[in-house]
């Protein structure tokens, strides 16, 4: 640990106490045989179990791993941000401890990058759907990820996965950026896309999670649509406001024709509605392009 590593694997950890263990070993004996130097940040966010007590028991076996234990619960975003912060890895890898993700990968996520200076993030693409809710969730983030895909201009073929690589130097300046739940790895992923940074997708199994899903699919499925409007808002807002607004200028001229024809030199007060609230929404995009655009980050 005293050596500065080139990997660092942030894994947050809220009431996992049954199966954290096992998924420290799985991280730590595939790291161990991939030749990378590396620490694992276990941050434990505030367990009401005993999470900790399990990490802090199996610490002296695995000489790799940093505990970090939060006194109130953050939320996995904040885990994330403070840990990728706190980073002393090149590479920094996200992951859950919920044996959900096939972590024995994570080696083959860093090689790419390595390999590769192009590319600055990758992401491990589910070929499958096991989480809780599926017959909900599965058309919600298919209807959401078209939502990005659309907004971004690029095709995502997971916007949401939990388990990628980056480079923490490319990553650094979106990390104030990150949501305090789960819509940051929406947040991370919209971040480096809307600046053209390259992404890769592997794809990877996805099984059945170990322990009690903490997703909530009302509140987060909303958060996580919000998150993606806000994201491309931040680096793109003409993609969000101007279509609505030259529909709107649109349907108002063409109302506008319409009433003339009926009505020679008369306007409805409808019309004129339409048409000046496109307007204002056409302004506000170019406004908000420009304080965009004037950014110094």
């Amino acid at each position: 640990m005293d050596a500065t590593p080139y990997v660092t694997i942030v894994l947050p950890c809220y009431n996992e106490q049954d199966h954290v263990i096992a998924e420290v070993e799985r991280i730590c004996e595939a790291m161990d045989h991939s030749g990378y130097t590396y620490e694992l940040v276990a941050v434990d966010d505030c367990s009401t179990d005993q999470t900790l007590a399990r990490l802090q028991e199996a610490a002296p076996r695995f000489p790799n791993m940093r505990i970090r234990a939060f006194h109130r619960n953050g939320g996995s975003g904040t885990v994330r941000r403070i840990g990728t912060q706190e980073a002393r890895g090149e590479i920094v890898v996200w992951t859950d401890a919920d044996m959900t993700y096939p972590n024995e990968r994570i080696p083959e996520l860093v090689q790419i990058l390595e390999k590769d200076p192009a590319i600055d993030q990758v992401v491990g693409a589910r070929t499958s759907e096991e989480g809780s809710h599926k017959f909900l969730r599965v058309p919600a983030k298919w209807f959401i990820r078209k939502v990005a895909e659309r907004l971004a201009g690029q095709k995502i073929p997971d916007l949401n996965s939990g388990l990628r690589a980056f480079r923490k130097s490319v990553a650094k300046p979106y990390l104030r950026l990150l949501p305090p739940g789960f819509s940051c790895v929406t947040t991370i992923t919209l971040s480096f896309l809307s600046n053209q940074h390259d992404v890769y997708y592997l794809p990877i199994g996805y099984s059945k999670r170990a322990g009690k899903s903490k997703f909530s699919f009302v509140s987060d499925a909303y958060r996580y649509i919000l998150q993606v409007l806000r994201m491309v808002m931040y680096f793109n807002p003409l993609k969000v406001l101007m279509p609505p607004a030259l529909w709107l200028i649109g349907v108002g001229l063409a109302k506008g024709i319409y009433d003339n024809v009926r009505t020679p030199f008369y306007l409805a007060s409808n019309t004129t509605l339409i048409f000046i609230s496109g307007l204002l929404i056409g302004s506000l995009a170019l406004l908000a392009d420009l304080i965009v655009r004037s950014r110094s980050e």
